[in-house]
């Protein structure tokens, strides 16, 4: 397995639309972000394929990820959305293309979607393959079908507050990269009075904290911002080092505290 070149610092761009989405790439990358995430349900590939385009990072230098959405997960319809997405970002190839989510019900078969996404990257539409929002269960399904090789990432909910311990012990066993997904639990981090404590020790702000745990762990990190301010803050996190204390702390947070969970998420490992 190949992940050297899956930056550990991304921008991650859900829920964030037009002039907004553009302007957070667009500082994003004067900033130093080399990584972009998006997905075809966020409706906002075309504008972060803009912002790319009207910047000055070579493409060569970039990292641009995105997402097949769950009504494109029939092999006869991954293929040509991942197109549509490319038209929309203005690129000939993404660096990684994920399987968002696993079909509502298993109503696709998983091998059926991961031979398309493998055919897709045989045909240079991805550089690199991989799935997100992944239970133990369908990481099974997804190595049966194509080989753990060629799961670049599974990318999941990650955060002090939600561990995700079967899914990580599963995924490192099998040599599975983890992206984290929504790592400051949309500002919940913040408000923590043991991330606050830990902060104060640093002279960093909780969320550099939050993000420093998860780095450490070796998962990729995706935060995303409107404000420069704090997506350069969000970059310094990258030189913290948190104390095997700090990091037995921050373990004792984990609640349970699921964020993403719509009503056709698989049964997640608890």
């Amino acid at each position: 397995m190949n992940t050297s070149s899956l930056p550990a610092f991304g921008l991650g761009t859900f829920r964030l639309q037009g002039q907004q989405v553009i302007d957070s790439v667009r500082m994003g990358l004067e900033l130093g972000y080399r990584h972009i995430d998006t997905a075809q349900i966020y409706g906002n590939e075309a504008e972060v394929g803009q912002a790319i385009a009207e910047g000055d990072v070579a493409r060569d230098s970039l990292f641009v990820t995105t997402k097949i959405w769950t009504e494109n997960l029939a092999g006869d319809r991954l293929i040509p959305s991942l197109k549509d997405s490319l038209h929309k970002l203005r690129l000939p190839q993404v660096d990684l293309t994920l399987i968002h989510w696993p079909s509502p019900d298993d109503a696709v078969p998983l091998k059926e979607t991961m031979q398309a996404l493998a055919e897709a990257k045989a045909l240079g539409l991805t550089r690199l393959t991989g799935i997100s929002n992944f239970t133990v269960a369908h990481m099974e399904q997804a190595i049966a079908a194509v080989g753990a090789a060629e799961i670049a990432t599974n990318q999941v909910e990650i955060h002090p507050f939600l561990q995700n311990r079967k899914v990580i012990e599963f995924a490192r066993a099998h040599g599975i990269h983890l992206t984290a997904y929504m790592p400051l639990a949309y500002g919940r981090v913040m408000q923590d009075a043991t991330l606050q404590q830990i902060a104060a020790r640093h002279g960093v702000t909780p969320a550099q904290v939050a993000l420093a745990w998860s780095l450490q762990q070796g998962f990729a990190v995706i935060p995303s911002s409107t404000k420069r301010d704090n997506l350069a803050a969000n970059l310094e996190a990258v030189k913290i080092r948190l104390s095997d204390e700090d990091m037995s702390a921050i373990a004792r947070l984990d609640r349970g505290e699921r964020l993403a969970n719509p009503g056709f998420a698989p049964q997640w490992d608890e």
